[in-house]
């Protein structure tokens, strides 16, 4: 499948999972979660207006964000189909009962097969951006996560991240810090700029109790880009 962001609806591949209550999408890179000052589509309202095609709903419909990505990040966002599903999911978030996964391509090989990083990540409002710092710091959020490569190329390694906490750019932050920018990512120490404005980080994968039906849910999802270095990695995992 090509990348091209359709502008008023979600595609049928991109949902991940779906029941009554809760919808899992496979965010498109460079998609916004949530409306903003730039006045494109949110995937909220893409999802808004998918479900009334398909269902052929005639009034509203509901559709509440659980979570967010940053737009340049493509993966797996959580979305509720009723007030009952959010409400239920805003306490499942809140109590820190999901797994979150991530794959991203990054500079240069981690000094390690596999490791814990935990750093006090400080925030910079007027530039957006998060500096992961190694001893804590005024005002800093301790911010750890898990990684293991799963795959080396020439240029690049392919990371399996496991996220503990939540802060604002975290992984791009951590990742940067211990010297392996993410591809793409100009923001965070990448030499240069991925074309379609993206960066090489995906939300692969979520574990969690769907708080309804009580039933473990594990969904996971490769990106939907056709980008020569991910279909490379995928290649080479066999997937």
């Amino acid at each position: 499948m090509s990348y091209n962001v359709n502008p008023s609806s979600i595609w049928p591949e991109q949902i991940a999972y779906e029941d009554n209550h809760i919808m899992i999408v496979n965010k498109l890179p460079s998609e916004i979660v949530q409306g903003d000052k730039t006045g494109d589509i949110a995937l909220t309202d893409k999802v808004k207006n998918f479900i009334k095609i398909r269902d052929k709903k005639p009034g509203n419909v509901f559709c509440g964000l659980v979570h967010r990505l940053d737009r340049p990040v493509s993966g797996l966002v959580i979305l509720a189909k009723t007030s009952k599903g959010l409400s239920r999911l805003n306490e499942v978030f809140r109590e820190g009962k999901i797994e979150k996964y991530y794959l991203a391509v990054v500079k240069n090989r981690p000094p390690k097969e596999k490791d814990t990083l935990v750093h006090y990540i400080l925030k910079n409002e007027k530039s957006n951006t998060s500096k992961a710092h190694v001893k804590p710091v005024a005002h800093g959020q301790e911010a750890k996560l898990e990684y293991e490569i799963l795959a080396t190329s020439d240029n690049y390694t392919l990371l399996k991240i496991k996220l503990h906490t939540g802060r604002h750019h975290q992984i791009r932050a951590q990742l940067s810090a211990i010297g392996c920018p993410i591809k793409g990512d100009l923001k965070y120490g990448f030499d240069r700029s991925n074309k379609a404005g993206f960066i090489h980080l995906h939300s692969y994968m979520l574990e969690f109790e769907q708080p309804i039906k009580n039933e473990k849910l594990k969904v996971s999802a490769w990106p939907i880009v056709d980008d020569p270095i991910w279909n490379y990695f995928k290649k080479s995992l066999g997937i």
